[in-house]
C-alpha cells in the first residue's frame, strides 16, 4: 500500500486539501496520512460549509498537529512523502528552516531528509523577496513548489475546474495517474 502525507496549513485554500483527500480517495490504493494545523481549522470554518471533520474522514489516518510523536514524524515511518495543500508562508517558512514546532512542519522535514516527495501548493500573492528566497531555499533542499495557478487552456468553468487542475498537476508528481484536468494536446 502506498503512503501519503497530507498537510493542511492555515492559508487560504482548503478547498485544495478537501479536494486531494477525496482524489485520493477515489484513485484507491494510497493510504492518507492527514495532519490539520490549528490555523487551517479556523480557516476551514471561514470558507467552506464544511466542518473540518468531513476533511477527516476521507483520510485513512489522522494524526493530531500537536503530536510530535506520531507515526509521521520518523524517517523509519516510509512514506512516498508529503503534500502541504495549501501552504502557507508560515508553514512554508517553518519547512525551511526546520522550526518543527507542529507536525506538519515535522513530517515535510522528516520527508526532506529522507529524500521524498515534498510537494507544497503555496499560497500568497504578491511574493515579497523574503518568500521568494524562502521557496528558494525549499527548492534547494528538494521541495517542489507547486502554487495553484489555472491553465486557462483546458477552459475552465467553475472554482471546482480549476481547483481540480491543480490538484491533478500534486498527483502527476506522485506518479498518481488522474483525469482531473483537460491535459494539453497539440492543436490541431
Amino acid at each position: 500500500m502506498r503512503r501519503i502525507i497530507i498537510g493542511i496549513s492555515g492559508a487560504s485554500g482548503s478547498a485544495y486539501g478537501y479536494a486531494t483527500l477525496k482524489a485520493l480517495r477515489e484513485i484507491g490504493g494510497i493510504e492518507t496520512h492527514l495532519v490539520i494545523s490549528s490555523a487551517a481549522r479556523r480557516t476551514i470554518e471561514l470558507e467552506t460549509s464544511l466542518a473540518f471533520e468531513s476533511f477527516e474522514a476521507l483520510a485513512d489516518v489522522v494524526h493530531r498537529d500537536d503530536d510530535l510523536a506520531a507515526s509521521v514524524s520518523s524517517g523509519s515511518f516510509v512514506t512516498e512523502g508529503m503534500i502541504v495543500i495549501p501552504c502557507s508562508m508560515t508553514s512554508a517558512s517553518a519547512i525551511a528552516y526546520s522550526m518543527n514546532q507542529n507536525l506538519l512542519v515535522r513530517a515535510a522535514d522528516v520527508c526532506l531528509k529522507e529524500k521524498r516527495r515534498v510537494v507544497l501548493v503555496v499560497r500568497e500573492t504578491p511574493l515579497h523577496l523574503g518568500h521568494l528566497r524562502t521557496l528558494a531555499r525549499l527548492a534547494e533542499i528538494g521541495a517542489t513548489i507547486l502554487p495553484p495557478i489555472p491553465a486557462m487552456y483546458a477552459k475552465p468553468k467553475s472554482v471546482d475546474d480549476v481547483i481540480a487542475h491543480t490538484v491533478g498537476k500534486v498527483l502527476d508528481q506522485f506518479g498518481i495517474e488522474n483525469e482531473l484536468f483537460k491535459r494539453w494536446r497539440s492543436p490541431e
